[in-house]
């Protein structure tokens, strides 16, 4: 099992940006695939972004405004959120799972490890 930590949410004005980071331990992190989920109030949890290895994936309504990447010296992956909307406003949640040929990017059944969740609050 693997202990996620977010951190980066926050309050930014619409067209601002943000960066997540998602801090992960107990795990050999080079062979971990991450994903980034999020849930606004009132709707079910939805897909973001994953990354395994080397490939990424997004929900396509955000590719473009948003990145996600790596760093795995640090232990740590990172979803750069540009361009931000107030429909983006919700709470971000890191998920992780070791990665094999099997792995469903945007599928949150596919992760087996999520952490807390981190604040994104877009104004208009």
């Amino acid at each position: 099992q693997v202990q996620l930590v977010e951190s980066g949410g926050g309050l930014v004005q619409a067209g601002g940006s943000l960066r997540l980071s998602c801090t992960a331990s107990g795990r050999t992190f080079s062979r971990t695939a991450m994903a980034w989920f999020r849930q606004a109030p009132g709707k079910e949890r939805e897909f973001v972004a994953a990354i395994g290895i080397r490939d990424t994936y997004y929900a396509g309504s955000l590719k473009g405004r948003f990145t996600i990447s790596r760093d795995n010296a640090k232990n740590t992956g990172y979803l750069q959120m540009n361009s931000l909307k107030p429909e983006d406003t919700a709470v971000y949640y890191c998920a992780a799972q070791t990665f094999n040929l099997g792995w469903r990017p945007a599928t949150s059944g596919a992760y087996t490890d999520w952490g807390q969740g981190t604040q994104v609050t877009v104004s208009s």
